[in-house]
């Protein structure tokens, strides 16, 4: 009976460890971020930066784009587009509150879609 009970909950724990999805330490992700200028730059990465988890965050204001790695054990890209719409910038799926947008330097103020 004992090893039974043994087999069965070894059989359940395997189960349900390989059922978890295997999250990568090492995600890399583009995702489109408006902005306009070096002093959107340093606020988009300081915001992408402030989510624990990111591993790095460069924002290239050629074509828009912010790429990022991030464990996403710790962080998932929501979190990241969340902080940086809380600073006034838009992404593809958090948009920034006007009030926060109204806030920004005049020469950070992008074209919003």
């Amino acid at each position: 009976m004992k090893n039974i009970l043994m087999g069965m909950m070894l059989l359940f724990v395997t189960l349900s460890t390989q059922a978890q999805e295997k999250k990568n330490k090492n995600a890399k992700f583009e995702i489109a971020v408006g902005g306009n200028c070096e002093m959107c730059k340093k606020r988009i990465e300081k915001a992408a930066f402030s989510v624990k988890g990111v591993k790095s965050a460069d924002y290239h204001l050629d074509d828009n784009t912010l790429h990022l790695i991030i464990n996403e054990e710790k962080c998932s890209i929501l979190d990241v587009k969340k902080a940086i719409a809380n600073v006034g910038h838009d992404t593809d799926e958090v948009k920034a509150t006007d009030e926060v947008y109204e806030n920004l330097h005049e020469c950070c103020k992008y074209e919003r879609k």
